[in-house]
């Protein structure tokens, strides 16, 4: 897509990026208010989440991942979303 664009003559690959909204979030203010956001959309299953034993968790987790990549439209830094995600469920 974004070769396809640069090709027609829409600018630089990062010109193409910012016009098309393509940009990775890596502000991790913007990544926390999404997944404060998806866990209060899921409060019955954060509270499951905290109930299960470790074993059980990674399923779960995967879950909460799902819907934050969901919420912001696969541009949040996955692995971003990965770690504020484990400070916020288990903190």
């Amino acid at each position: 897509m974004v070769f396809e664009a640069m090709a027609n003559g829409e600018g630089s690959a990062d010109e193409v990026i910012e016009a098309r909204g393509l940009k990775q979030v890596t502000d991790s203010g913007a990544i926390e208010k999404v997944l404060d956001e998806v866990l209060a959309a899921n409060a019955e299953q954060v509270e499951q989440y905290r109930a299960a034993d470790e074993a059980k968790r990674g399923k779960m987790f995967g879950f909460f991942v799902g819907q934050a990549m969901k919420a912001s439209k696969g541009k949040a830094n996955p692995q971003q979303v990965n770690e504020l995600l484990k400070s916020k469920l288990e903190g």
